[in-house]
């Protein structure tokens, strides 16, 4: 049976077993991982990622087409050429499921660009222009701060950013932050992410195949879980296996437990259509929504968030890195 929410479908594992058998679905690209980084080496904040939620917090809802969306496009860019070796940026004009026109912005962090072996880490960033969730009708239609439901896992990517800068790593590392990902309808799956799937369609490499990607969304909230996704587990159960072992390796198997969640109609989907096996860390809930109560409300905000998810989520990932 499936219950088909907002931009996430809660199905039972053995319907998710029998799809991927019947679509040919597809499994991570297998790659060894040389050695284990202790805690002690690793040099992620939490307290870092916390002040680049609140950083994007400061412009205001990042919705495409207003001024705080453009505003905190140039921050991004200004820190991503800050801290990686290269940063590719695309421009696409995206029309949304209503008819809207807009201008939209990917950007692309590259770091080692010359080495063949590549991890793809992804977040979007920017907001659902109405919170249609909120408890509060006369409030559906104000824009969504997206405290949590997209500066988050920007956040830390750009922690990791500025950790490998730091510290390079050997592998290859594209942190790729996406656009026009919130913009869509409870009736239209392809309306999502729309920004993830111009950049599928036109990658920023030519023939780019990384080992696998990982995308975060919606990691920061004060008590965070991360059930094992069920799309990730049907596309590449193999890297859900080694993020789950690490994060256990590092103390954070509160946070990462075990156990197949819900599955997201999320970024990562199109990626794996794509051919890129990618995996989805998320926040789900057993609730009316699927996700944290401030999901799509107005209630998405800093103080929703806290430092410890963010912290487990990107040290998990630094040490995932380090032991390419």
């Amino acid at each position: 049976m499936m219950i088909i929410l907002k931009k996430t479908i809660l199905i039972a594992v053995a319907a998710f077993m029998l799809s991927c058998s019947a679509t040919g679905g597809k499994t991570q690209t297998s790659a060894s991982v040389s050695g284990e980084t202790s805690a002690s080496q690793l040099l992620f904040s939490g307290d870092s990622a916390m002040r680049q939620v609140t950083l994007q917090c400061d412009y205001g809802p990042r919705v495409p087409g207003t001024p705080a969306h453009k505003a905190c496009g140039d921050y991004l860019e200004s820190t991503l050429r800050r801290y990686c070796d290269e940063v590719v940026l695309q421009r696409p004009t995206l029309t949304t499921f209503d008819g809207t026109r807009l201008e939209a912005l990917n950007l692309v962090g590259v770091i080692n660009p010359k080495a063949e072996r590549r991890i793809l880490l992804v977040a979007h960033w920017d907001c659902r222009p109405w919170a249609d969730s909120d408890p509060d009708p006369a409030k559906v239609n104000e824009p969504v701060m997206g405290a949590n439901d997209g500066a988050s896992g920007t956040a830390v990517l750009l922690e990791l950013a500025r950790v490998f800068h730091a510290q390079k790593p050997e592998i290859g590392i594209d942190l790729l932050l996406t656009d026009v990902e919130d913009w869509g309808a409870e009736d239209n799956e392809d309306s999502w992410a729309l920004g993830t799937q111009y950049w599928v369609a036109n990658m920023h490499r030519a023939d780019y195949k990384p080992l696998f990607g990982i995308l975060l969304d919606m990691v920061g909230a004060k008590d965070a879980t991360f059930h094992r996704e069920a799309y990730s587990d049907m596309y590449a159960p193999s890297v859900v296996d080694e993020v789950w072992r690490i994060a256990a390796e590092q103390g954070y198997s509160r946070f990462f437990v075990e156990g197949i969640g819900g599955g997201a109609t999320d970024d990562h989907v199109c990626i794996n259509k794509g051919g890129i096996p990618c995996i989805d860390i998320i926040d789900m809930r057993s609730s009316s929504t699927g996700f944290y109560p401030g999901w799509h409300t107005t209630h998405d905000t800093v103080d929703q968030l806290d430092t410890a998810p963010l912290e487990a989520v990107g040290r998990t990932l630094e040490a995932l890195i380090r032991d390419y």
